[in-house]
């Protein structure tokens, strides 16, 4: 009887530590603040050199399941989709990167999807833009938003960047020798795209910033061109930004008063 007594009480006990486990899990998920922008240091930062990784990828994955960045010497692109973070190298390759990977720059968020529509007859990088400020006018020019575009693109146009040295140089000097081009045709994939609104241009680039994956995985990169008939475009409106400084010394060191405007959109436009 005392036996029993006994192994009913340890049954009890094992109930409560099981419950109380994931009474924690759950109140962890509910922690987690799904509707605001993670950001890994400021673009400004970047444009200015400073390509030292300040987060590994899992941490950068523990607040986000979706957006873009670069790697650690500004080794390639990178792109985070379905909570998965792949590197668009310089060489052309895609691979899927490891944890313990470090992030001087990215933006991630939970894309949690507050409308889907389609998009049609987009005939270049220009069209894409105006189609896409559409639906922010809509929706309201003050806001981040994170969008997923999922097609088959007739051409598509990326770029990535090879992995630098020390001691670094501006990111617009870097591109003007050392960024890699790439045309695909007749691909199936996703575009991941951030916004960020006007009053941002002192911490990121205003306007749209998106990346490019192939749906096998193996191509990619920042886009400059694009055209397609038709796309599943999916919008998540974000109202939340948090920031996360980098700690090293070249950061520290910059002045970031400076107007960087012009570089910034050589870097994005590549014009």
């Amino acid at each position: 009887m005392k036996n029993k007594m006994r192994l009913s009480v340890l049954a009890v006990m094992m109930c409560a530590v099981l419950l109380t486990a994931c009474g924690k899990e759950a109140a962890n998920d509910e922690a987690k603040d799904r509707d605001r922008m993670y950001q890994v240091s400021l673009l400004q930062g970047l444009t200015f050199g400073d390509y030292y990784g300040s987060i590994t990828v899992e941490d950068l994955e523990k607040n986000g399941d979706t957006g873009i960045g670069t790697f650690n010497r500004l080794n390639g692109e990178l792109i985070m989709i379905d909570g998965e973070t792949y590197r668009a190298a310089g060489d052309g390759s895609v691979e899927l990167v490891s944890d313990e990977e470090t992030i001087p720059f990215s933006v991630v968020t939970y894309l949690d999807a507050d409308e889907t529509r389609n998009l049609r007859e987009i005939r270049n990088y220009e069209d894409l833009c105006i189609a896409l400020d559409g639906v922010v006018a809509e929706r309201g020019k003050n806001r981040f938003y994170m969008v997923r575009i999922d097609g088959n693109f007739n051409e598509i146009n990326v770029r990535s960047v090879n992995a630098q040295d020390e001691p670094y140089e501006p990111l617009v000097d870097v591109l003007e020798r050392d960024q890699t081009f790439f045309d695909y045709e007749n691909i199936e994939g996703t575009m991941i795209g951030l916004y960020c609104p006007p009053y941002m241009a002192d911490l990121n680039a205003v306007g749209w910033h998106l990346h490019f994956i192939s749906k096998d995985k193996t191509k990619g990169g920042h886009v400059l061109g694009i055209n397609f008939d038709d796309a599943v475009l999916t919008w998540d409106d974000t109202d939340g930004f948090q920031t996360k400084l980098p700690q090293n010394e070249m950061f520290s060191g910059f002045d970031l008063t400076i107007d960087q405007t012009e570089d910034i959109k050589k870097v994005e436009t590549n014009k």
